[in-house]
């Protein structure tokens, strides 16, 4: 039997900014858009349109974005086990 292609679903989270100074943190973007010689600039782009999709739902349109930054990536804490004898 054949085995199924995995379909790679990796995202990145973006902090976003907008005008009127509200703040959305980890707007996913599928990292297949991301890299080349843009770097990261299509983002924005992505989100605009997302953005655009959740207005026209809800009928409030979003505000305009004033800066698009990754995520920082989580930190992950070592909690040491302790061994009872």
């Amino acid at each position: 039997m054949a085995l199924k292609k995995r379909i790679e679903s990796s995202f990145v989270a973006f902090d976003v900014t907008y005008a009127d100074g509200t703040r959305s943190s980890n707007r996913r973007v599928p990292s297949t858009a991301l890299g080349g010689l843009d770097g990261d600039a299509p983002a924005q782009e992505i989100i605009q349109e997302q953005d655009a999709a959740i207005g026209a739902a809800s009928g409030k349109p979003r505000p305009a974005i004033v800066s698009v930054a990754r995520s920082p990536l989580p930190e992950v804490v070592k909690v040491p086990i302790k061994k009872k004898f």
